[in-house]
C-alpha cells in the first residue's frame, strides 16, 4: 500500500487486515506530540500533516553503514491525549502497538483514519524495512525528533479501521 494514504484506500481497510506499507512516514513520540500540538496553526511545519502517517517510535542511532538503528513501535496509548487534535489537523494513519482509548477509536472513526499495529519487540527487523531516515523537526529531541522515514514493505496489521472497528473488541 502506497503512502501517503488516500481516502478510498483508508476506507477499504478492515480491522485485522495485514498490509505492507511503502512510502514516507513521520516519527513522533511523547515530547514531539507536545510540541506539535503547540505548533499546529502557529508556525509552518516542514511537512504537511494532511494524509500523513505517524509512526510512534524513537529510533536508536544508526550503526556504521546503516540508515537507522533499531526502530520498533512504542506504546500508542501514551499519545491518546494528543491524537484527536492531530487527526483533526489531517493525520490519516498512525503506527504503534497496543490498545487505544475509546475517545481515540471514536476520533479515528469521525476523521476516517486508520490505526496500524507494528510488530512489538522487532525493532531490529523493522529497521531493515527503512530505506531512508532523515530528522526534519525538533532535532534537539534526539531520538524523539521527527524523522522522515521511507519504508519499503513495512508490515502492519489494521488495529482500528475507519469505521471504528477494532481487533481488540
Amino acid at each position: 500500500m502506497e503512502l501517503p494514504l488516500r481516502p478510498e484506500i483508508v476506507q477499504s481497510l478492515k480491522a485485522g487486515d495485514e498490509v505492507l506499507l511503502n512510502g514516507y512516514v513521520y516519527t513522533a513520540r511523547d515530547q514531539t506530540h507536545l510540541r506539535l500540538i503547540k505548533d499546529i496553526g502557529k508556525k509552518k511545519l516542514p511537512f504537511d500533516l494532511h494524509g500523513q502517517t505517524i509512526y510512534y517510535t524513537g529510533p536508536t542511532p544508526a550503526p556504521r553503514g546503516k540508515k537507522i538503528g533499531s526502530c520498533g513501535p512504542t506504546t500508542s496509548g501514551r499519545m491518546d491525549a494528543f491524537t484527536p487534535a492531530l487527526l483533526k489537523a489531517g493525520i490519516k494513519g498512525m503506527i504503534g502497538k497496543g490498545r487505544r482509548s475509546e475517545e481515540v477509536r471514536q476520533a479515528i472513526k469521525r476523521h476516517k483514519a486508520v490505526y496500524f499495529l507494528a510488530i512489538a519487540g522487532a525493532g531490529a527487523y523493522l529497521s531493515k524495512k527503512i530505506a531512508e531516515a532523515k530528522p526534519v523537526l525538533y532535532k534537539d529531541l534526539g531520538a524523539e525528533a521527527v524523522y522522515r522515514l521511507k519504508v519499503r514493505d513495512f508490515p502492519v496489521v489494521v488495529g482500528i479501521d475507519s469505521k471504528g472497528r477494532s481487533i481488540y473488541k
